[in-house]
């Protein structure tokens, strides 16, 4: 069969995006996993692709299921869908490659096991024997090929490499197609060096995607590429058309009702991150993996709670937390997973800066996780624990917390140096506030500006909605703390940058512009502040923000 173009009106449930069920924020157990041997059911609308197909009738529009749904990096899904393929057509060679693409996932930090690596060949070479094949299908298993003939190291730093040359033969052979463009920027993104700020991978690939949807307006992995590509501050409004699109093209799909919330969050577009998430993680509950919780779920949960954190909504942020914990399990031990379960806890309260809790956290929690595969993840509990330590007078707990990230960080640099340094950078702004508790300020500031520039020096990463607490807000409060008001607030600003609407840093540049006596930028940012927060909080630093723009309107009036 030559190239189609498929509108996918695969699956006979309504399309609209569910409504949160009860248990989305109270908690409890996922549905039963959907029979053996059929694959999930993820609504009518998944987008439209365009696949060179060579198989049964049958197997084709579950090709065109498994491809739109690895896309979206729903990759169980997109397994089955690509397994279905293959049962209902043996001999159907690009089933075999979809099902050894599902294991590659360049964005997500978890490369795949010993195991399942050599699923991925043995699949690769099983759809290199079956057939037949058009020239296009064989361009794309030499390309899944490259991936897996690195073999397997410590890192997959070298494996993405060859997936990105990979893909670049394919879209240079084949520059029309939507498919190998869409996985080439994926792969671009996937190499893209953390360090560059001038984003040339980056821009690359959202150039890339762009004429993808100029042609197919509704294209799952040209929405889901755009907005991984502007997943940065200096790109993140060249997405925002997408991203509030991307949700109504495939509306029951947990992560694409989760990726506009990337662009959200980066704008300070609050409402909409809780909105969308809100329905992606009760989307996420009706598509258990092999029974246990979807990371999904987990990672929509982290995003809404931190939204609502800076709208000033603490009771809902608390709520949020309150149905995680509620959850019965198993979970999928993915990434995404433990790191909501060691996030948002610290999140709650080292935002409204409550030293004494973040002091008694407990790491691993829930145990049955495998935190060992996580060092990184792990580090964040002790991160929080060494600043509420060091913050409420409890030097040596933040000594042992420092050496227990210390020790973390080495575990993370085996796989990962991303991760390895993204751990040091808590570490050493533990340190620094450790050095102020023991009243040695100025060492504490030297120490705290180091860690700033270790943080500006990398990006965020896609699992997080930001940094559990930025570097630079934590020295813009050391600055403000000893009475250096000017350079708080041009702290704060930096931070702002970075995190456009953050509730912290809006009202220290306010509070630190009024300390300065200058009263006109308070008041600008004290507005900005409240115009981003609910009218209804009951927070302390609103409070503040509110009786000063009062008190500066009584004050005009009266003049």
């Amino acid at each position: 069969m030559s190239m189609h173009r498929v509108l996918l009106l695969l699956l006979v449930l309504a399309a609209a995006a569910p409504a949160a069920p009860a248990g989305a924020e109270t908690g409890g157990s996922p549905p039963a996993a959907h029979p053996a041997g059929h694959p999930a059911d993820y609504g009518a609308r998944l987008g439209t692709v365009e696949l060179p197909a060579t198989c049964a009738e049958a197997a084709n529009p579950l090709l065109e299921q498994g491809l739109a749904l690895l896309h979206h990096m729903t990759y169980e899904g997109a397994r089955e869908a690509f397994a279905a393929a293959t049962a209902a057509d043996p001999e159907c060679g690009v089933g075999y490659w979809g099902q050894a693409m599902t294991f590659i996932h360049p964005l997500w930090s978890d490369p795949p096991t010993e195991a399942l690596f050599e699923r991925g060949r043995e699949l690769l070479a099983t759809a290199q024997s079956r057939g037949p094949h058009s020239d296009r299908l064989k361009a794309y298993v030499s390309a899944a090929e490259a991936y897996y003939a690195s073999g397997r190291g410590p890192t997959e730093t070298a494996n993405l490499a060859a997936f990105e040359k990979g893909w670049e033969r394919v879209h240079r052979q084949y520059p029309d197609d939507p498919e190998a463009a869409c996985f080439y920027a994926l792969a671009r993104l996937g190499t893209a060096d953390p360090r560059d700020k001038t984003y040339a991978s980056q821009r690359a690939a959202a150039e890339i995607v762009e004429q993808v949807l100029a042609r197919v307006p509704d294209h799952p992995g040209g929405h889901h590429y755009l907005i991984h590509a502007s997943d940065y501050p200096p790109l993140a409004a060249q997405a925002l058309e997408v991203a509030r699109s991307y949700g109504r093209i495939a509306p029951a799909v947990p992560h694409a009702l989760h990726m506009p919330t990337h662009i959200f969050t980066r704008l300070g577009l609050w409402s909409e991150a809780i909105d969308w998430n809100r329905n992606s993680a009760a989307a996420a509950l009706h598509h258990p993996v092999d029974g246990a919780v979807s990371m999904h779920h987990l990672h929509a949960l982290d995003y809404q709670a931190y939204a609502h954190l800076q709208r000033g909504e603490d009771a809902a942020a608390e709520a949020v937390a309150a149905g995680m914990r509620a959850l019965k399990g198993p979970f999928q031990a993915e990434v995404a997973t433990p790191y909501t379960f060691a996030a948002l806890p610290a999140r709650l309260v080292l935002e409204r800066q409550r030293w004494a809790e973040a002091a008694a956290l407990e790491p691993r929690v829930p145990a049955a996780l495998p935190w060992e595969k996580f060092p990184a993840v792990e580090a964040i509990t002790h991160f929080a624990r060494a600043l509420g330590a060091a913050r409420s007078g409890d030097p040596e707990g933040a000594r042992q917390a420092i050496a227990r990230l210390a020790e973390l960080r080495d575990a993370a640099a085996v796989s990962s140096a991303y991760w390895a340094h993204q751990v040091d950078v808590q570490r050493v702004a533990a340190e620094a506030w450790l050095l102020k508790a023991e009243g040695r300020a100025e060492e504490a500031l030297a120490t705290l500006s180091r860690a700033a520039e270790m943080e500006a020096s990398t990006e965020k990463h896609p699992v997080t909605p930001g940094e559990v607490l930025p570097v630079r807000e934590l020295l813009a409060d050391l600055l403000f703390e000893m009475g250096r008001f000017a350079e708080a607030q041009a702290a704060y600003e930096a931070t702002l940058e970075r995190s456009p609407g953050r509730l912290n840093s809006l009202y220290g540049a306010g509070r630190a512009a009024e300390a300065a006596g200058d009263g006109a930028t308070a008041a600008r940012y004290y507005r900005l502040l409240l115009d981003g927060t609910a009218v209804d909080s009951g927070l302390e630093r609103l409070a503040h923000a509110r009786r000063f723009l009062d008190n500066a309107t009584v004050a005009t009036v009266t003049q």
